[in-house]
């Protein structure tokens, strides 16, 4: 295989990532909307991400939340977002890095975003100018009730079928 000299890869994961930038931008500014609600899952060890000491204990490679009703202080800045969110009442700001997300969904309106190879994202993330691995659309099931969403993010996420993007054109 020839040599990808552009780097199509980097620049579509980028341009992915930035997607879920731009929409955690909007609902800093606005709010959530309608019935939009994310899920966010990330890998905790990844560098740059805070979290708190008991958190990083329970969830000691990958954690999702859930942006819905009770979530606050959303700041979003280029190469991350903070949050603060309550855990058994308990409330923690966390930090996340964009690179360090593995999955992006909105329930809402059945849209999500499958970041492949964290590994190799953490690894570009210690090494600068390294391009981060691609990113892939998910399938999702139709909407869930809130509070069966809420008994989902207990649960590991179950893996995905990828598919083409081609998929969703209209012909």
């Amino acid at each position: 295989m020839a040599k990808d000299y552009i780097g199509y890869q980097h620049l579509t994961d980028s341009a992915l990532r930035s997607v879920v930038r731009d929409v955690l931008r909007r609902v800093e500014k606005q709010g959530l909307i309608g019935s939009h609600h994310f899920c966010i899952t990330f890998k905790t060890q990844f560098p740059g991400v805070e979290i708190p000491d008991f958190l990083r204990e329970q969830y000691p490679d990958e954690m999702m939340i859930i942006l819905q009703h009770q979530y606050s202080g959303l700041k979003v800045r280029d190469e991350f977002f903070q949050v603060t969110l309550s855990f058994k009442k308990i409330p923690a700001t966390l930090t996340v890095p964009f690179a360090s997300l593995t999955q992006f969904v909105d329930p809402g309106v059945q849209f999500g975003l499958q970041f492949q190879g964290s590994e190799a994202a953490e690894s570009a993330a210690k090494t600068p100018g390294s391009p981060l691995p691609a990113a892939k659309p998910v399938p999702l099931a139709p909407p869930k009730p809130a509070a069966d969403a809420m008994k989902e993010s207990e649960k590991p996420p179950a893996p995905a079928e990828v598919v083409s993007l081609d998929a969703f054109r209209k012909k």
